[in-house]
């Protein structure tokens, strides 16, 4: 397995390595032991699968103070991945990673507590899969608006379909300082 560390601490790309022939391919998608080597460390106890259109945009989301850790590939087709630093401590606060994620590429991305996480559809649909390192608590998620301009994030040139709760997005600026990371 490749693993690729991004420019904001604790994000992490994994390739893991793929076995194909005629009939398809294999690969292993979670091995604790690989993955606490690759520096993954947290126990996971909840996965979770969307099944998604072109343009559907979800995110940003997060809990807090039951933060997650996801590590998150997409099955089915491909979007556009995006992570935001929301530690306020962290010299990266307020900014963000993109990257594409596919069932071509079969990269996986970690992103641990502290972070934002969305993504938009670019394929026709896209199967996505979350592993999580808590489970979903609704009283405790908190979403950022996918379009915050202090944030700047550069999505592709679609126009998004959002849940209510998507739109309803508060700017990073607007977050109560309580409900971010320490």
């Amino acid at each position: 397995m490749n693993v690729l560390r991004c420019e904001l601490p604790g994000l992490l790309i994994l390739e893991p390595k793929v076995f194909g022939d005629a009939r398809g391919f294999f690969m292993e998608t979670w091995n604790q032991r690989r993955y606490q080597d690759a520096g993954i460390t947290a126990s996971f106890v909840q996965d979770n699968v969307s099944v998604s259109r072109r343009g559907a945009l979800r995110g940003l989301h997060y809990q807090n103070p039951t933060a997650q850790g996801k590590l998150v590939s997409v099955w089915q087709g491909e979007v556009f991945d995006i992570a935001l630093d929301l530690r306020q401590s962290s010299p990266t606060f307020g900014k963000w990673h993109g990257l594409h994620l596919s069932s071509e590429n079969k990269r996986q991305f970690y992103v641990p507590p502290g972070f934002a996480h969305g993504f938009v559809v670019l394929s026709d649909t896209a199967m996505f899969h979350y592993k999580c390192t808590e489970l979903y608590s609704p009283k405790d998620e908190m979403t950022i608006r996918w379009d915050d301009p202090d944030i700047g994030i550069q999505w592709p040139a679609i126009e998004p379909t959002l849940s209510e709760k998507d739109a309803k997005g508060l700017r990073l600026r607007d977050v109560p300082k309580e409900r971010l990371f320490a």
